[in-house]
């Protein structure tokens, strides 16, 4: 009988087991259950050699990355983009290849089976921007060459999709969001990335790209009587902090482009208008969204919102002229999101999904974007160095959740603008949500800058940085 009893006890061990293992995945965080494939294993924490107290949780790793291991990472996410673009033209409804492009169907469009590789999306021009940026790194012209395939595709079949339009309406799989712009998200970011572009490679099929954009930016996106631009969703008048990307990088690149002051004083009202309204100078953080004519709006300091500001600030201060009236506005809101971000950067060295909230989850696409922007800052003089360890920081547990095959774990997918913070919570993430590899990429290209530009001391186990004597 005791062989029986040991049986049952056994047999009870594993039913037990195996609820607690159920449970466990009923309860897991949305990010976990939308990942199906196998996650990159977490490391030991490591700490740098020269240290005689390491106190490293796992996963966690207080070293400085070389110029080397860096690239690997970058080229790691390169090498994903180029094998897994599908330059080709399907019949939606059937995925059969489209050769004949002379006479349009309305099923006709691009392959967007994989991901939004080939389209005109805000996302896609993050990306974008960011493979110039590496280049110019780096030297490594296949970054840049991945930009200019791209755009070289969307503007050689833009003709047929124009065709279809015509006759059948535009249609999201024909480059909808080109042939009829509707919402900065439309446009800004990735026509931000087009004039880069189109510096490097004067095609005329760009201008025009750029003109586009420019004309639904400037005169038809809504706008408040002070000029920062609006949206009409989820009520009749809304302000979202992820326009700040949507539209300050492209008027920065305008201004540059043209050389015309307006368009830095129209980027500079964008970040002076939404701060007015969504930025918490106390927390240091920007509320995600603002209502118009709703009183006590509740504020949720979203971690990718508040990336997207701060990556705005800083592309406009890197092109802003020294003597533009509104910079020293513009940078001293900059400095004090940088410290906001600083003072909520996770024990990891990630970010959070809500950024005053440690029991959301670790979120990659924020995590980026903040390392890029101090990284830029520090880089640029506008912060003080003792923030570089931040950016270095937030960059080995970045390259912690690119896998070996390039793609990147952790991304929160597309967020609107919530009443709750439960929406928030439970956003899950995804291993195609493209909005975190555009930061990734330029958060990668900007501490490879930044471990150049300083020689680093490694005193009482953590690091200083000095700006290398000319």
């Amino acid at each position: 009988m005791r062989g029986y009893g040991q049986a049952w006890i056994r047999a009870g061990v594993a039913v037990s087991l195996l609820l607690a293992s159920l449970a466990v995945s009923a309860s897991a965080p949305p990010q976990v259950q939308a990942q199906s494939q196998p996650q990159a294993v977490q490391r030991p924490g490591r700490s740098d050699p020269a240290f005689s107290q390491p106190s490293i949780g796992p996963g966690t790793d207080y070293t400085v990355p070389s110029e080397a291991e860096i690239k690997a990472v970058l080229d790691r996410i390169r090498d994903h983009f180029v094998r897994n673009t599908p330059y080709r033209i399907i019949d939606t409804a059937t995925g059969t290849p489209i050769s004949d492009l002379t006479t349009p169907t309305k099923t006709a469009g691009i392959d967007l089976r994989s991901a939004e590789f080939i389209d005109w999306t805000y996302s896609m021009g993050v990306v974008l921007s960011s493979m110039l940026q590496i280049t110019d790194v780096t030297g490594d012209p296949s970054f840049q060459a991945y930009t200019f395939k791209n755009f070289d595709f969307i503007f050689q079949h833009l003709p047929y999709f124009r065709q279809q339009a015509r006759q059948f309406g535009p249609q999201s799989y024909g480059y909808r969001r080109l042939i009829e712009m509707r919402e900065l998200d439309d446009c800004g970011s990735i026509g931000a990335a087009l004039i880069k572009a189109y510096a490097r490679k004067p095609d005329p099929k760009y201008k025009e790209g750029i003109d586009l954009a420019a004309t639904h930016i400037l005169t038809k996106q809504p706008r408040l009587p002070d000029g920062t631009l609006a949206r009409h969703r989820p009520v009749a008048t809304a302000l979202w902090i992820d326009d700040a990307y949507m539209s300050i990088p492209f008027l920065t690149q305008m201004g540059k482009m043209t050389g015309e002051a307006r368009y830095f004083d129209d980027a500079a009202q964008q970040v002076i208008g939404m701060s007015a309204r969504l930025f918490d100078a106390s927390k240091g953080l920007f509320d995600h969204s603002w209502f118009a004519n709703m009183e006590e709006d509740a504020r949720f300091y979203w971690g990718r919102g508040d990336g997207w500001v701060m990556v705005a600030m800083a592309e406009l201060l890197s092109e802003m002229p020294e003597t533009h009236p509104a910079r020293g506005k513009v940078m001293e809101i900059f400095k004090r999101g940088a410290r906001g971000a600083v003072e909520t950067q996770s024990g990891t060295g990630l970010w959070h999904q809500l950024l005053d909230r440690t029991d959301s989850y670790l979120e990659t696409s924020a995590s980026a974007m903040f390392t890029f922007a101090i990284a830029r800052g520090v880089n640029r003089g506008w912060l003080p160095v003792s923030y570089a360890p931040v950016a270095q920081t937030g960059w080995r547990a970045l390259e912690q959740r690119v896998r070996p095959d390039g793609q990147i774990e952790g991304i929160c997918v597309g967020t609107t603008a919530a009443y709750d913070a439960v929406y928030y919570y439970n956003r899950p993430t995804a291993l195609n949500a493209m909005q975190g590899y555009g930061p990734t990429l330029m958060a990668g290209a900007e501490v490879m800058t930044m471990i150049r530009n300083f020689d680093i001391r490694r005193v009482n186990n953590t690091f200083y940085y000095d700006p290398k004597k000319k």
